[in-house]
């Protein structure tokens, strides 16, 4: 939340807080999360396991909703899931297809484990 009211600063304190506390319980879905949450507070943050080469192109957001889409999300629902708009999901996936080489969901999910 705080991130997204623009206080970053603030925000990493928190998440680091809670990676470090997700990781010690072996919460690995709320470590993932809180990862990319820290990302987009503009944190650089070790991964936590290896992802595909085109996993690897892509921005911890992007590849969240690669992901999503890929597993056959709509953009409503990824939007939903993630709290931002079918907009931004659609601005994403736009930038997601041109770095990636594709032009359509299917070869997404093909490409994306």
């Amino acid at each position: 939340m705080l991130r997204r009211s623009r206080r970053p600063g603030a925000a990493r304190e928190h998440l680091h807080g809670a990676l470090e506390t997700f990781e010690r319980y072996g919460a690995r879905l709320w470590s993932a999360h809180a990862r990319a949450e820290l990302r987009a507070a503009g944190e650089s943050v070790r991964p936590s396991g290896s992802r595909s080469e085109a996993g690897r192109l892509l921005t911890a957001q992007q590849f969240q909703i690669a992901t999503l889409v890929a597993e056959g999300a709509t953009n409503r629902e990824v939007a939903a899931r993630l709290f931002i708009s079918p907009r931004t999901v659609e601005h994403h996936l736009r930038n997601i297809f041109a770095r990636l080489g594709v032009r359509s969901r299917v070869e997404l999910a093909r490409l994306l484990p």
